[in-house]
């Protein structure tokens, strides 16, 4: 007997389960009871259930007592208790693959199935299909068939749905009963109609034609279940999508016919499907947004939550469309759930004017502290996108992230808070001082390390640049008495950056780093240490390299060439130029700002595409002389998408070497290719020394190939070559079906798309956070300049955007930016050139016809400074 629980008991949480402590061992013996004569069904049914319970709890049951457990359990079905049987059912279902002999109850469910009691015949079905083999279903076939049909919807529907489940399995035999699907499909009642459809689209699903046809059919004829509409169109998005068809299509027609079904599930569903559609334009949206309006003022708040949220998404493409909109999505602002109401302000904050901007700050305020952390994320989001549309209006945004950042709150929101700020800092250099101020006041009583070490890194870049850098020194000096370990490592740091940068603050600074130096931590006491050292030396290129701008190298490529260095004793003192440089450098650009899941563990470094690639290009025997991979490039695609083989190719350069690496995908399931290589010839003085071959390329399977080329010694400034590029192969035809391929084949090529090596191959990105200290630390040794006239350029930011591209280098201080409405603007550019060489580039440009742009040149190699005005004329 099952205990009967009062609400009292379930709210204290005391034996609100009574299964809790249940043991398998116990349960199966209790079993037992199955055997005993007359059957007891109240406490059989109490069984099954406990059983039940054990195998959804992820209980192991071994083979031989699940098997015994269910040989005892098929006595059950000598009962006629209706909730008994039914139990049984279920318990063959979840029994049916721990069990041996499950077959065994076959003959008592297809009695049940074709008997008179409907109750039983619907999960006769289920259960006897659960339990068929492919083997045995031609032994049911016509049971199916007639149950597919079948006046009784309950057994209609179980028919059609274990029939979609054994497609998986036999799709030969069930796609027999697609006649009794088709009548099904025209049944009066609502689920019978969903779920034939449903069959009848797995069936046909791979048949573009036949899908077609059935779309047509019932779009022409018209449907009774809402369900079946819903699904209806969903396949029609689906076929829209893959033939890339236009909004003239009739598919496209049905959906927006939809739009006027008089269900509201259809409608939504049209509605979703337009609005998700890719390439729709303003016009196509029109009738669906409207749909989503007539629903914001639903009394349904289901059918609000779905229209907020829908035009939440359309917002992010095309807030003109949502715009008519504006005056019910204020309406829904005061709503009663709160979900809504957050929902309806960030889409406004997408959709709304300048001069609507500080109207909804105020509402936003009135009830931003009644919503939950999750939705507080999102408004803040919102409020970090408005920035970036009118910068004008930073200041009343600042204001309001400040007092949010005084709230309560969790982690996550205080980490959006904070990276928004962070983000209007970098875009609106006159909100600097203030924002900068709110993170200083954020600071002094902020919970979070990772936070508190995020900001005071900030306030060390920025800090030391503003009009009145020491008002700064207390609230960072503050965190090296109160906080923690991590904390006030970082705010050693910081105060290092202000002595650096400021001649004057340089005698206080000093003061304060002794004091450090007496700290409890290790970790704090060696900064303070190294940075006093560094400082007391008053020079400019040693500030530069160890204070401004860090290491710019891969953290796992470091400690895998320490790890060797160690285990190869030498002479030679360990060079940083053999350790591969960060490929992803800590931009300074804007951080996304995306909820992380927050975890306890110090998560490990993952490492990046280029130290994947080095691994796998270092466990290739023939490239084991070159030395560490300097750079890889992004995938260059070498054929057309549509064609036979799809073939990429990566540029993978060495000190004195490149390896192009092709990675090939045969498209043709009734070829095997074999011995694949790419042959090429340069253009320059580029030397072709070694194929490695793809040994077999199937069909669909992506297989590479690589080709070994030697950098010209001779002339070093020939960085740039074009090679044609040819793929031989041999090639074996082979069935479709089985993949078999026959004994002999034939030689033959293919003509892929000339590759190019540009300038930027050469040159890794690298970050200089302090552009100024990194530019006097190289020195104008090797310092060249030259002006040059970019007559097709219209506008500065194309300029900037093209150099960028071209040099492959990494732009600081946000030069990448132009200001709105200059004539002017100054772009700095850092990286690494092949062999290690430090490079920097400042160009000075100015638009008048056409863009003038100024270049000058550092480098700590006179060849690279060459190079690169070489390559730029």
């Amino acid at each position: 007997m099952i205990k009967k629980f009062d609400k009292k008991d379930e709210e204290s949480g005391s034996g609100s389960n009574p299964f809790q402590h249940l043991e398998k061992s116990a349960v199966l013996q209790e079993a037992r009871i199955f055997n005993e004569t007359p059957i007891n069904p109240r406490r059989c049914l109490h069984i099954l259930t406990k059983i039940i319970y054990l195998l959804n709890q992820g209980e192991h049951f071994g083979t031989t007592e699940a098997t015994e457990a269910f040989f005892a359990m098929t006595r059950l079905f000598q009962s006629n208790d209706q909730t008994l049987r039914r139990m049984c059912y279920l318990t063959i279902k979840e029994m049916a693959n721990i069990s041996e002999d499950v077959i065994i109850v076959t003959s008592s469910l297809t009695k049940d199935m074709t008997g008179k009691e409907d109750v039983y015949r619907g999960p006769a079905i289920r259960a006897l299909c659960r339990i068929t083999d492919t083997t045995m279903l031609q032994a049911i076939e016509r049971y199916m068939k007639q149950a597919i049909v079948d006046k009784v919807p309950s057994v209609s529907s179980s028919a059609l749905v274990s029939s979609l489940h054994m497609v998986k399995m036999s799709y030969d035999v069930v796609k027999r009963w697609v006649n009794e699907a088709q009548e099904a499909a025209s049944s009066d009642n609502i689920m019978v109609q969903y779920h034939a459809l449903g069959l009848l689209y797995h069936l046909r699903k791979n048949d573009r034609l036949a899908v077609t046809k059935m779309l047509n059919k019932f779009t022409k004829s018209g449907l009774k279940s809402p369900f079946a509409y819903c699904m209806l169109i969903r396949i029609a998005s689906k076929l829209l999508d893959e033939t890339e068809g236009g909004h003239d299509s009739p598919l496209f027609d049905f959906i927006e016919s939809c739009l006027r079904n008089k269900n509201e599930m259809v409608v939504y569903e049209a509605a979703s499907a337009i609005v998700h559609m890719p390439n729709c334009a303003a016009r196509e949206l029109a009738p669906a947004v409207s749909v989503l309006q007539l629903f914001c003022s639903s009394p349904k708040a289901a059918l609000r939550y779905a229209a907020v949220r829908t035009l939440n998404k359309v917002a992010m493409k095309h807030p003109s469309a949502v715009t008519a909109c504006n005056l019910d999505l204020e309406n829904l602002i005061t709503d009663s759930n709160r979900s809504i109401a957050t929902l309806a302000i960030t889409t406004l904050l997408k959709t709304g004017s300048e001069s609507s901007v500080d109207r909804l700050m105020k509402q936003i305020s009135s009830f931003v502290s009644e919503i939950s952390d999750e939705f507080k994320v999102v408004v803040v989001q919102a409020i970090s996108a408005l920035c970036q549309k009118y910068p004008r209006k930073h200041s009343v945004m600042m204001n309001f992230l400040s007092n949010m950042l005084r709230d309560d709150g969790g982690f996550e929101y205080k980490r959006a808070i904070v990276d928004c700020i962070i983000s209007i800092i970098e875009e609106n250099p006159e909100s600097k001082e203030t924002g900068l101020a709110h993170l200083c006041e954020f600071i002094e009583d902020c919970e979070h390390t990772v936070l508190a070490t995020k900001i005071l890194h900030l306030l060390g870049k920025e800090g030391p640049r503003t009009p009145q850098p020491s008002k700064y020194i207390r609230f960072i000096f503050n965190r090296v008495v109160l906080e923690s370990e991590a904390v006030r490592a970082a705010a050693v740091s910081a105060l290092a950056k202000f002595g650096a940068q400021n001649d004057d603050l340089l005698p206080s600074v000093l003061v304060l780093m002794q004091r450090c130096m007496m700290d409890s931590d290790d970790e704090v006491r060696d900064r303070a240490t190294f940075y006093m050292n560094v400082l007391q030396q008053k020079q400019k290129a040693l500030n530069a390299a160890y204070i401004f701008n860090g290491l710019s190298v891969s953290i796992p490529g470091l400690e895998k060439s320490l790890h060797q260095y160690t285990l190869e004793p030498s002479e030679k003192p360990f060079d940083m130029k053999s350790v591969p440089l960060a490929t992803t450098p800590i931009t300074e650009q804007k951080t996304e700002i995306a909820p992380i899941a927050t975890s306890k563990l110090p998560e490990k470094l993952a490492p990046s595409r280029q130290d994947i690639y080095q691994e796998q290009l270092a466990s290739i025997p023939e490239f084991h002389g070159l030395g560490p991979l300097f750079k890889s490039s992004e995938p260059v695609q070498l054929t057309e998408a549509e064609t036979e083989y799809v073939v990429r190719c990566i540029k993978h350069t060495f000190a004195r070497h490149m390896v192009f690496q092709f990675d090939c995908t045969n498209t043709l399931n009734d070829q095997l290719l074999q011995k694949v290589v790419v042959q090429m010839e340069p253009s320059e003085a580029y030397e072709v020394i070694h194929y490695i071959p793809a040994p077999n390329l199937p069909y669909s399977q992506p297989g590479s190939c690589y080709t070994l080329v030697r950098l010209p010694d001779d002339d070093p400034t020939a960085v740039s070559c074009t090679f044609s590029c040819t793929m031989k192969y041999l090639v074996r035809d082979c069935d479709p079906n089985t993949g078999e391929p026959d004994d002999d084949g034939y030689d033959d090529e293919y003509v892929l798309e000339d590759l190019e090596v540009t300038v930027a191959d050469h040159i890794q990105k690298v970050l200089k956070p302090n552009f100024g200290a990194a530019w006097e630390e190289v020195g104008d040794k090797f310092e060249k300049e030259e002006t040059f006239a970019l007559a097709s350029v219209r506008t500065l930011d194309e300029a900037v955007g093209n150099i960028i591209s071209f040099l492959g280098m990494q732009p600081c201080e946000r030069s990448d930016k132009v200001p709105e409405n200059k004539n002017s603007h100054v772009l700095f550019l850092a990286g690494v050139f092949r062999g290690g060489h430090d490079v920097l580039v400042r160009a000075r440009l100015a638009l008048a016809d056409g863009v003038t742009m100024q270049v000058t040149v550092r480098s700590s190699e006179e060849t690279v400074v060459d190079v690169i005005l070489a390559s730029v004329g």
